[in-house]
């Protein structure tokens, strides 16, 4: 009556990229969003990678997928915030003198 106990850890890097793919979401709005969600994807492929070479020994191939598609979702939120913030301040910067002018006929 011998058990045989199938102890498996996580996959490398399941957990450190499912928490980095969370937090590159929740700050999308800023940079730290982009630099997050990089690293979570590329902690993602090379666990990855790791978990390819030998699948018996881990679990927590979702962990995996799961983190890198929470990474390339933050990254892609980031960039069009980053995209959106300098059309918005090449748009703003070409009506400050507009507002310049408007204060100096009123005498503010």
């Amino acid at each position: 009556m011998t058990e045989q106990i199938n102890l498996q850890q996580n996959a490398p890097n399941a957990v450190a990229s499912l928490v980095l793919g969370i937090l590159s979401i929740v700050t999308g709005c800023f940079f730290a969003g982009l630099i997050l969600g990089i690293i979570g994807a590329v902690l993602a492929s090379n666990g990855m990678k790791s978990y390819m070479l030998n699948p018996t020994a881990y679990k927590g191939e979702g962990m995996l997928r799961a983190g890198k598609t929470l990474s390339i979702i933050g990254i892609v939120l980031s960039s069009v915030s980053i995209v959106f913030a300098i059309i918005s301040a090449v748009a703003l910067g070409g009506s400050l003198f507009f507002f310049e002018d408007i204060l100096d006929v009123l005498d503010i």
